[in-house]
């Protein structure tokens, strides 16, 4: 019912307003800007004046409900609806009741407001495209604008001659509302469009599509709270529909639990009750414009770029539905569209309601639970092993007794890893720097599967053959309770069957391919591949062998996992978890050819993020707290057989010699005879042209020398500065000869140098990558910090001054970490010093050295340096 209004208290209306359009209106009246036009039947007729701008007009109406009044205040401010002026004009009207002032009378010809319509509506027709030089359909929007003046709505200039019932016109309202669309950024429309009737309005148009979405989102809402009566058109294109939520739902087919497992993703929106899978809604916008979904283009795109996406209507039975819209943050569909854009390069793409992708992609799982406001229905399972991927480290790891190494803190969370990979049945790359321990980091693993009772069949370790001496030593030093076979050499042959009764087997690249079959006939626990950048090539020999040998686990061992190009990743990823990536072809036309050609980041990116649950890699840099100040690293080096032989000659000659001279003066008066021995010695472990009256036209190169080029070769390209210490000068010519021919630049430091600044300056401003130094020139005195590596490429005897050479790196200053190398000659005399040195703490104090105080050699000490190679 109307309101009476000579009952009017404020109590029954005041709740309609803000309190500040309250106060603010209450200031109105009592200044006297209010006047009344009518009050009758519960409509309020008036007129506010503002102290210094126009009067608006309000129209008031106000009904009884069930606890209070219900007020509508329409004014014809910009406010519009239950502003101040509206608020004015009722507290004016409680004035006049309490002093029985009688009530202005309704005239009859008083105009009521009117409302504004807004009528949306969209257009689809065949129009040239000259960009593309081809037809293409194009889609039209308008927007009309009428006033409704009761039940007729009227838009335009009103005529001269008005009928009798015409309503009078509140022009400078809708000239108001005229404004308000064109300070919105509409202009009136110019050429007529079938979007809407021409009797719907005046019309008006907006530039583009992101203009009319924006217009939709952020004005539409503020035009109805005002008022505005809005209509939309089934056909119009931005009439969108809420989403209410998102939901994702997993299946796992074939085997998922194994790695050549797959599982179904179906990501979706709830539109009220309704479920609308994205996924075909996704593969049809990359179709029509593939361009603008490549991973490039889709970076450049904001992530709040909102994407329209038409749903038709469900197909019921004798109901015809209606086309529903939404739009999306660009943001929110990132991940999905990444996934679809890769699929859809390798031809992988399905017309499907969900994706169906591999096992081992599960862990995009997380991703998309991050970026999506997802409610997932189904796969507890695949989610757990999703999340496992991402966290390997969440569990430690119990190291068994059986380990005879300390492992640091990163070296603990790499058998963490290890260990994950094999829990959850996947393959891995153990991608760490050179020097952080890959080999022990691998044993720790083998290990543990050995005290967990895992390790029932062999693991089979293939590796270049330069490096089975050096994975012996390591087992000998670090878990010596491993039962270890070496498939190596011509009697290889007798052995094979020997391999169930062991735990580690090794054998090389080179031989591999030869004894594949035979290999073929046993089953390994856990295969590694060393120094994995072997197989680059997966058409190799080795390559094939290696993916054809039956193991439950595998593993790539490689601190330079990518050297020339993506296929190398490819290569190693196809042995540990084959298909994985596709074939070689998918691959090249995925990743190779839009990264490697086109320079396509963000297709790299998305590569890395795929395998990053599959590789470890820590460099030094990243691990620096967790290293000691200094790294020392003892690399040992198989001499050449030429270098074998004349070292053996040489040492019957001299053994004899000392022996004789022992005999004759006593050890303490033969201790020069026995330096010169032990020089010449050294002097073949470096490089048979040292010797003296040796032919350096025959020599043939040292294996020392080749091992420090492959420690070149993997440093430099790094980044890494290199600092090169030998005692021999002579030796520093002929690696300065050696880089002069491979093209390195070097700069050298011995006693002849006179100008010491200039090397140094050249070195620590970045000119040159490595320096030379002869060990008593450039041992002391010199602050070298741009190196982070230092090698020493025959051992100084007195481990006081070499570690003072060292230190020419490793000192304030320098913000890196230092690794430090020592080429050793495995078998001779070099390593024996080293055994010494661990065994006899006297050592330490410089053994050999010019200044070696009190120490002298005994007989045992010198039949052990003198001994004949370890064969």
């Amino acid at each position: 019912m109307a309101l009476r209004f000579e009952r009017l208290k404020w109590q029954d209306w005041k709740g309609a307003f803000t309190e500040r359009n309250y106060e603010r209106g209450r200031r109105l009246a009592l200044d006297g800007l209010v006047q009344l036009r009518s009050a009758a039947k519960g409509q309020l007729y008036a007129e506010c004046h503002s102290p210094a701008g126009p009067a608006y007009r309000q129209a008031i109406s106000l009904r009884a409900g069930e606890t209070a009044w219900r007020v509508d205040a329409r004014c014809t401010c910009p406010v519009g609806r239950n502003c101040k002026h509206a608020a004015a004009a009722l507290i004016e009207l409680e004035r006049l009741q309490r002093s029985e002032a009688a009530l202005p009378a309704t005239p009859v010809a008083h105009p009521e407001l009117p409302r504004p319509v807004l009528t949306l509506g969209s257009h689809t027709q065949i129009d040239y495209d000259r960009h593309i030089g081809k037809m293409r359909p194009t889609v039209r929007h308008r927007a009309a604008l009428a006033f409704a003046y009761g039940s007729r709505r009227l838009f335009g200039a009103p005529p001269r001659t008005p009928e009798a019932d015409y309503p009078a016109r509140q022009l400078p309202a809708e000239q108001r509302w005229r404004q308000t669309l064109l300070d919105h950024g509409l202009r009136l429309a110019t050429r007529r469009s079938a979007a809407l009737p021409d009797d719907s309005g005046e019309m008006f148009e907006l530039p583009d599509d992101p203009a009319w979405l924006r217009f939709v989102q952020q004005v539409i809402p503020g035009l109805r709270e005002a008022g505005w009566q809005i209509e939309a058109h089934p056909e119009f294109t931005f009439d969108l529909t809420p989403v209410e939520g998102w939901y994702g739902h997993l299946e796992e087919v074939q085997d998922a639990t194994a790695a050549s497992g797959q599982f179904d993703v179906e990501l979706g929106i709830r539109l009220g009750q309704r479920r609308v899978s994205l996924i075909p809604l996704l593969i049809d916008a990359i179709r029509r414009e593939p361009s603008q979904y490549e991973p490039a283009m889709l970076a450049k795109r904001a992530d709040d770029e909102p994407v329209l996406l038409r749903i038709e209507p469900p197909r019921l039975a004798g109901q015809q539905g209606r086309v529903q819209r939404v739009a999306v943050p660009l943001g929110r569909l990132k991940p999905i569209l990444q996934i679809l854009g890769e699929l859809y390069a390798t031809d992988r793409l399905t017309q499907d309601r969900a994706l169906r992708l591999p096992r081992l992609d599960a862990a995009r799982l997380a991703e998309l639970d991050e970026r999506l406001p997802l409610e997932w229905e189904g796969g507890e399972r695949l989610r757990n092993f999703a999340e496992r991927l991402r966290s390997y480290a969440a569990e430690p790891v119990v190291l068994p007794d059986t380990l005879h190494a300390e492992l640091r803190p990163y070296q603990r969370d790499g058998v963490a890893w290890l260990q994950a990979l094999r829990e959850l049945d996947v393959g891995g790359i153990l991608a760490d720097d050179m020097g952080l321990g890959k080999t022990l980091q691998t044993l720790a693993h083998i290990l543990v599967e050995q005290a967990a009772g895992r390790l029932t069949a062999p693991a089979l370790i293939v590796m270049p053959t330069s490096l089975i001496p050096n994975w012996q030593d390591e087992i000998a030093r670090f878990a010596p309770g491993l039962r270890v076979l070496t498939l190596q050499g011509s009697a290889r042959s007798s052995r094979f069957e020997r391999i169930p009764e062991h735990d580690v087997v090794l054998t090389t690249y080179a031989l591999l391919p030869r004894d594949a079959e035979r290999l073929a006939g046993y089953d390994f626990h856990l295969q590694v591949l060393d120094e994995a950048q072997s197989i680059k090539n997966a058409a190799t020999k080795a390559a094939q062998a290696a993916r054809h040998l039956r193991a439950r686990h595998r593993l790539c061992l490689t601190g330079t996992p990518l050297e020339n190009h993506l296929g190398e990743l490819w290569s190693q990823f196809h042995f540990l978890m084959p298909g994985w990536l596709g074939d070689e072809k998918g691959f090249k036309q995925a990743y190779r050819i839009p990264v490697e050609r086109e320079g396509d980041v963000q297709r790299l990116a998305a590569l890395k993020a795929r395998v990053r649950p599959f590789m470890l890699r820590r460099t030094k840099q990243r691990v620096a707290s967790e290293l000691p100040p200094k790294t020392e690293i003892v690399q040992l080096v198989e001499l050449s057989a030429a270098q074998r032989e004349r070292y053996e000659d040489l040492r019957l000659l001299l053994d004899e010699r000392v022996r004789a001279e022992i005999a004759r003066q006593g050890i303490g008066r033969s201790q020069l005879l026995i330096l010169d021995a032990l020089l010449r010695l050294r002097q073949v472990c470096c490089d048979l042209r040292l010797v003296p009256n040796e032919d350096a036209s025959v020599a043939k190169p040292s294996a020392k020398l080749a091992a420090l080029n492959e420690r070149l070769d993997a440093l430099l390209p790094g980044g890494s500065r290199v600092l090169v210490f030998s005692q021999f000068t002579s030796m520093l010519d002929l690696i300065a000869a050696d880089l002069d021919q491979r093209g390195i630049p070097y700069v050298t430091l011995t006693g002849e140098t006179r100008d010491r600044r200039t090397p140094v300056q050249r070195f620590q401003n970045g000119e040159v990558p490595v320096f030379l130094l002869s060990l008593k020139a450039g041992g002391s005195g010199l602050n070298l910090t741009a190196a982070d590596t230092v090698i020493h490429f025959d051992p100084w005897w007195n481990p006081a001054a070499e570690q003072q050479a060292s230190d020419r790196a490793y000192r304030i200053g320098q913000d890196r970490p230092v690794f430090v190398y020592k080429l050793i000659a495995r078998g001779t005399l070099e390593e024996r010093i080293q055994q010494l040195q661990q065994e006899k703490a006297r050592l330490s104090a410089g053994i050999l050295s010019e200044n070696s105080g009190d120490w002298r050699l005994t007989e045992s000490d010198l039949a052990q340096l003198l001994a004949p190679l370890d064969r």
